[in-house]
């Protein structure tokens, strides 16, 4: 709603400071929920601002000298935590590496010939292709199929029949429900990246790099449940069209590794939630005003 009159406008450091708080909220949800406690969190994030700010002085030429008062000067921590954190500093984490399942998920829900009517066809364990042991055999020849096989049933994200002897996906999307540790460094590598992506966005002159979404107000669940199904389906389709293109491009550019420095993650996303859990966005009656589609 417009301000009232006379009522200050927020600052850019107000936004900002809303904008943090929304990307807080569910960090501090997950971290209740498994037991992290703030002092943890605490801890990493003043590792973090230090790291940027230490990056931001180097980025800038300046000396090495007076670099402690500088990073203390730019985040408010003093000059003997600093000190301390970047001696400290083991650097900031890397993006996991695909794992050999991971790989092999995503061959097989990509591959056309490893799909009938749109969907992942059901492999026979051994054999020539389309098998899955030549599927495995396609993506490692350090790793039997056997091995990848039980990893696969392990994370409840495939099923094999011993009565016909066939394997067969039951999950769409590479989500490892069974390890919790892989989880995490999904959500770490993937949101992280996003955010990355906004950020940059955000303090660059031009948009650098493609962060777009829509959203709506007042759907009931069942509306909900449509646009999710239209996610799986463009998601599907997307992959299909990538995985093939980047595996191509890899290939080409590792003939010339000293220019192939860069990488990608390309992703889609849907979040939904009930806003008659939250205070409602208007006074009258607490009903939440319908809104048109709206996108950024």
């Amino acid at each position: 709603m417009p301000s009232s009159a006379g009522s200050p406008q927020p600052s850019d450091h107000d936004a900002l400071a809303d904008a943090i708080q929304s990307v807080l909220a569910p960090l501090a949800d997950l971290a209740v929920a498994r037991g992290l406690t703030f002092a943890t969190v605490e801890e990493s994030l003043k590792q973090a601002f230090v790291r940027a700010a230490q990056e931001a002085q180097l980025a800038q030429g300046l000396p090495a000298h007076r670099l402690v008062s500088r990073i203390s000067a730019a985040t408010g921590i003093n000059r003997r935590e600093v000190t301390r954190l970047t001696q400290s500093d083991p650097g900031a984490p890397s993006p996991a590496g695909a794992s050999l399942v991971s790989q092999l998920f995503t061959r097989w829900i990509s591959d056309r010939k490893l799909r009938v009517k749109g969907k992942p066809r059901s492999l026979p364990r051994q054999g020539e292709a389309p098998s899955f042991e030549a599927l495995a055999r396609s993506i490692t020849q350090d790793v039997h199929p056997r091995t990848l096989l039980d990893e696969l049933c392990r994370l409840d994200l495939a099923r094999w029949d011993a009565e016909t002897d066939t394997v067969s996906l039951i999950q769409d999307g590479f989500t490892p429900r069974g390890d919790m540790q892989r989880m995490v460094e999904f959500l770490g590598d993937n949101v992280g990246d996003h955010l990355h992506a906004a950020v940059e966005n955000v303090l660059g002159d031009e948009p650098a790099h493609f962060e777009q979404a829509v959203f709506a107000h007042g759907l009931s669940a069942e509306s909900v449940e449509q646009v999710r199904q239209l996610a799986r389906k463009h998601w599907k389709a997307l992959v299909t069209e990538a995985v093939p293109l980047l595996e191509q491009r890899m290939d080409v550019d590792a003939q010339t590794p000293d220019a192939a420095t860069q990488r990608v993650r390309l992703g889609l996303f849907t979040y939904h939630h009930d806003s008659a859990q939250t205070e409602p966005e208007t006074g009258s009656a607490g009903v939440v005003p319908r809104r048109m589609p709206s996108g950024k």
